[in-house]
């Protein structure tokens, strides 16, 4: 996180960005890096991969052949330059979208939509347009960490990135003032902005953007406006959501049916038998979930456990 800091330093010899640093200091928060700009940075921000949710992002690792990118960068707008093709997936992922870590969930506007996901003018809406006044507070939806907070070029004026715990990442563009600098963790229902009319805007308005590896998908399958709250705990993720102009579906849309689909993803096929898995060297809940075809959640609950449980070898966990 940089702040403007109101004291002058003497300039070491040292670089990091490109930027020098002239000394370092021990703070409640850790360690900062002072630059001669008169701006700062924490040590553990320089060092952040990006990776707030170890599951999902070991589960695309896994799979060499999709070659998704999702790097930590506070000063591009789509971090695999909108090549991430989300069509390839083959498989479809429970995700949770209010678990114990991003339990909670914020309305980023009280507006009323005004322009839906889809084609519109000749081009795709990659998000849904929410009216508002110029200085309307803007809410973060969910927890996470700002990664970009800065005026974008590329037509969603000033524009907020936050990316959440739960996999996702929010946008909220067109703002008149950001309120969160680039590193800094929000929590849902924070005031991260105002509502303004930057950019390729005409009239006031929140266009607010929700993606998956750099690839949108339509906020209202995970939102319900009118109630302004989610619609469900979980989220499927699979190919479909990422058709261009997607309207909020269930799975039968997509060739196939949705008791099958949740089944084979969110929980065991039906069997009155148990069945239990015992613990090997190097074993992640990510893995035994995938091998037993069920999800991290379910086996959590079987075990009386939390994703964060250390994971003894030779202990039975049960997945069925």
């Amino acid at each position: 996180m940089k702040k403007i800091l109101l004291f002058f330093v003497v300039v070491a010899q040292s670089v990091a960005f490109g930027q020098s640093v002239v000394d370092t200091i021990d703070t409640e928060n850790g360690k900062m890096v002072l630059y001669a700009n008169r701006t700062w940075e924490y040590l553990e921000d320089l060092s952040f991969d990006g990776i707030l949710n170890e599951d999902i992002h070991n589960y695309i690792a896994s799979d060499a052949s999709l070659n998704y990118i999702q790097t930590w960068d506070n000063e591009v707008c789509f971090t695999s330059d909108r090549k991430n093709d989300l069509s390839r997936l083959s498989d479809t992922l429970w995700l949770c979208v209010s678990d114990s870590v991003a339990r909670d969930f914020k309305m980023p506007s009280n507006g009323y939509i005004t322009s839906r996901y889809g084609f519109r003018k000749g081009r795709y809406h990659n998000g849904i347009d929410i009216g508002l006044n110029v200085g309307d507070t803007v809410y973060a939806a969910w927890s996470g960490k700002v990664r970009y907070s800065k005026y974008n070029d590329g037509g969603f004026g000033n524009l907020i990135i936050v990316r959440h715990h739960n996999g996702l990442e929010t946008f909220y563009a067109h703002l008149s003032k950001s309120l969160v600098t680039p590193n800094q963790e929000v929590k849902a229902g924070d005031a991260i902005g105002l509502g303004g009319n930057t950019g390729h805007s005409f009239g006031p308005h929140l266009h607010f953007e929700v993606r998956f590896y750099d690839a949108p998908m339509n906020p209202e399958e995970i939102i319900d406006v009118a109630s302004k709250s989610c619609k469900d705990a979980n989220l499927m993720v699979h190919k479909g959501l990422f058709r261009p102009g997607a309207k909020p579906t269930d799975f039968e849309e997509h060739g196939h049916s949705a008791t099958e689909s949740v089944a084979a993803v969110s929980r065991p096929a039906a069997s009155s038998s148990k069945k239990y898995y015992k613990v090997r060297s190097g074993d992640t809940l990510s893995e035994i979930a995938s091998k037993n075809h069920t999800t991290i959640t379910k086996v959590c609950q079987l075990n009386g456990i939390r994703q964060t449980t250390t994971l003894q070898i030779g202990r039975s966990l049960r997945v069925k």
